[in-house]
């Protein structure tokens, strides 16, 4: 590319990415509302009676994400100065994580009733956040897809909470994220540590930094041949894992829903992934948990997390020695200064939990100069996914959090 170009293209994307974050008034959709945008999130939150505003943002890499507003509901009005709360999901999911159980269980309702403002967040290249300025997600290009959670972290996060605090008119708000939403918290926070001042609380459900002691079945068994299953999928121009399609929605739903004989199986496929606890699982959510999930992702996240298992470390993509050399000017990628993570941060965690082991999280611990604690949940059977589905989060887990939010505003 040309200077020329290169220039070109640069101011291409700072305009955009200052139009995207402008903030233009959005018509507020509630209850009711027949001019409802297609999408999940939206359909459950106006189905269960709360208001939804739904925002776009250009990153500076020119990724457009949706997020959505729940400003409030008939019981609990609109109004101007209420604090925000950003809520950010897992790896192959979305922002209807924090709606799907429904009102007096979901952590997004939850803080609604609690007089919050909650924003939720989508990142790149899941169902609601497939656009680009320029590339397409299905093309046989692999330029969309070329990006890890720490681009998420480094990009999408600070472009929607700049937006967020632009639109609300405060100067810091709280966060809560599960799983990859608390990694990518802590690539933002500690590449760009002028951040950390824009977040009052930040609440780590299930929080994956370290992975060294994980116990899930599948990781361990794909970990070990990252470096071949990547040249691989590269070769057969694979860069999408698992991309969300009708078809096996309905197909999935129709395998777990009730009465099916193969309920059972579904649920155990969950279990695998983090852990057992068939208490918790509301068996005739499933059908609408695999509407939410899996919601697409890029190959280079899983594989990301493959070399954190692999090295212990938590630290940048690794993309072999060459390029390590040109990009990092070492042979091995950077760990990540977690010294810089200066936010108060509130570590929740649980003793069941294959992905996010005690002794990982307990390592994260160590390495954070302003941690608000290390907290249990008291659930000895608590998994990975019952930290955002789990039938009882709001009672082990959720006023918890809220209670801490209200200590730090």
């Amino acid at each position: 590319m040309t200077n020329h170009y290169h220039a070109v293209f640069v101011l291409t994307i700072a305009v955009i990415g200052m139009v995207g974050a402008a903030v233009v008034p959005r018509s507020l959709l509630t209850p009711g509302d027949t001019n409802v945008p297609m999408n999940l999130t939206a359909d459950i939150v106006l189905r269960d009676g709360y208001y939804l505003e739904q925002h776009q943002v250009t990153t500076a890499d020119g990724y457009i994400l949706t997020m959505f507003r729940i400003p409030g509901s008939p019981a609990n009005p609109v109004r101007q100065g209420k604090n925000v709360a950003f809520l950010m999901h897992g790896l192959l999911s979305s922002s209807a994580d924090y709606v799907i159980s429904g009102p007096g269980r979901a952590l997004a309702y939850l803080l609604v009733d609690a007089g919050y403002d909650v924003w939720l967040g989508n990142a790149r290249g899941n169902t609601n956040s497939r656009r680009h300025i320029f590339h397409d997600p299905d093309a046989r290009s692999t330029n969309f897809w070329d990006f890890s959670w720490h681009e998420i972290g480094y990009f999408d996060l600070p472009a929607m909470i700049d937006y967020t605090l632009a639109y609300t008119g405060h100067t810091s708000l709280h966060y809560a994220g599960h799983s990859q939403g608390t990694t990518s918290f802590f690539v933002m926070a500690s590449t760009r540590p002028d951040y950390n001042k824009k977040i009052r609380s930040m609440h780590a459900l299930a929080p994956v930094a370290f992975m060294s002691n994980l116990r899930s079945p599948f990781v361990r068994a794909f970990a070990p041949f990252v470096n071949q299953l990547e040249w691989i999928m590269s070769m057969l121009g694979v860069n999408e894992f698992l991309p969300s399609n009708e078809m096996m929605i309905l197909g999935g739903q129709r395998l777990c829903e009730d009465e099916s004989p193969f309920q059972e199986v579904c649920a155990n496929v969950l279990f695998l992934i983090g852990g057992f606890n068939s208490p918790q699982l509301n068996r005739t959510m499933i059908p609408a948990l695999l509407e939410n999930a899996p919601a697409g992702a890029s190959v280079n996240q899983l594989v990301h997390y493959a070399q954190g298992y692999n090295s212990g470390r938590f630290r940048q993509y690794d993309f072999g020695l060459t390029l390590n050399l040109i990009r990092y000017g070492s042979v091995r990628p950077p760990d990540y200064p977690l010294h810089r993570v200066t936010a108060p941060v509130a570590l929740h965690f649980s003793d069941n939990d294959w992905l996010a082991a005690v002794s990982d999280v307990r390592e994260l611990h160590s390495h954070l100069s302003n941690s608000i604690g290390l907290f249990r949940v008291s659930d000895p059977r608590w998994n990975h996914l019952d930290f955002v589905w789990g039938i009882d989060a709001n009672t082990f887990l959720y006023e918890r959090v809220i209670s801490f939010m209200d200590r730090f505003n």
